[in-house]
């Protein structure tokens, strides 16, 4: 009895050494779950709501300045419905799709592409676990884009 006593005394510390050792991995292993959970569930609403945004806003933009204009509309609705305001930027870019070419003559000359980007800066950006800093200088992005024409409401290419 003896004997078995001093084997398990023996090793009374192991458990906490290798719990040490482990537990900065599972750490790091947890904010790498926990970020690309949130990218994905930012993904799925980006998706809906840039497309909504687009037609909402793209096909019948107020003002002069049209195109600009949309573009603003269309980002600020995005920012407006995306719960995470610091961790993530919104970008919105259009362009002309038809006219493409010297000399054509433009059959539909008022289609507009809307790009929609979602950027997804990870978080913490930056921790230090037992003495070793890690930092996280990558960004995540996702882009929709999506064709309408201006002048004929609810047309989508």
């Amino acid at each position: 009895m003896r004997r078995m006593m001093d084997h398990i005394c023996g090793e009374s510390g192991q458990m906490a050494v290798e719990l040490a050792a482990l537990a900065p991995v599972m750490i790091v292993v947890s904010l790498i779950v926990f970020n690309l959970s949130r990218f994905c569930m930012l993904c799925a609403m980006f998706d809906r709501v840039s497309l909504d945004a687009v037609v909402a806003h793209g096909i019948s933009p107020s003002g002069q300045d049209a195109q600009i204009t949309g573009v603003h509309d269309i980002q600020q609705c995005i920012e407006q419905a995306l719960p995470a305001k610091g961790s993530c930027e919104v970008a919105v870019s259009a362009e002309e799709v038809s006219g493409e070419g010297a000399g054509r003559l433009s059959v539909m000359p008022a289609l507009v592409r809307y790009r929609c980007r979602l950027s997804y800066a990870p978080w913490p950006s930056s921790f230090s676990i037992a003495g070793v800093s890690v930092n996280a200088p990558l960004v995540l992005w996702h882009e929709r884009s999506l064709v309408v024409d201006r002048y004929k409401p609810g047309v989508v290419m």
